[in-house]
């Protein structure tokens, strides 16, 4: 049975292509949640995060596994900010679906803080509806290699 996640750290562009290399992901889906309006667009989205739908298959790969990685693969210290990219759109945020979700959420925070000289801001938000983004958003990378991202893998000093 395939579960999802959703997770927003940036624009969703660069979060999208990072994941969808991963073992156990098995689908990848840009959109917008966490707002004040329906149906919103990549021009209206007043209070939602561009965020990312992530679908695995659990016999190749755990929720703690991806959320280890989404904190790997952008700055959650920073407000409302990942690189170029400012306002609340691009906020640092988990929405859980249900309590083994936001469990597993905070248990990565406190697993993620001590590789961060700043303190973790990364929000934990109720999923309450997931808008899908417009189809040009979706795999922007894989039809614009040359893209603008600003995530990337870190090598943590615990790690080595």
């Amino acid at each position: 049975m395939i579960e999802q996640i959703v997770v927003a750290g940036g624009c969703f562009w660069g979060m999208e292509e990072l994941f969808r290399a991963q073992v156990g992901v098995v689908d990848t889906e840009v959109g917008y949640t966490g707002g004040s309006n329906d149906h919103p667009t990549y021009e209206h989205h007043p209070g939602h995060a561009e965020a990312l739908r992530i679908s695995y298959d659990p016999s190749q790969t755990t929720l703690a596994t991806l959320l280890d990685y989404f904190f790997r693969i952008h700055d959650p210290t920073t407000v409302n900010r990942q690189g170029n990219d400012v306002g609340e759109s691009y906020r640092s945020a988990i929405f859980y679906a249900d309590d083994v979700q936001q469990d597993a959420a905070t248990q990565a925070i406190g697993r993620a803080q001590p590789r961060w000289d700043g303190a973790i801001v990364t929000s934990l938000e109720p999923l309450t509806q997931f808008y899908s983004a417009e189809e040009y958003h979706q795999d922007y990378l894989q039809k614009h290699p040359g893209g603008y991202t600003c995530h990337y893998e870190r090598t943590f000093v615990s790690d080595m």
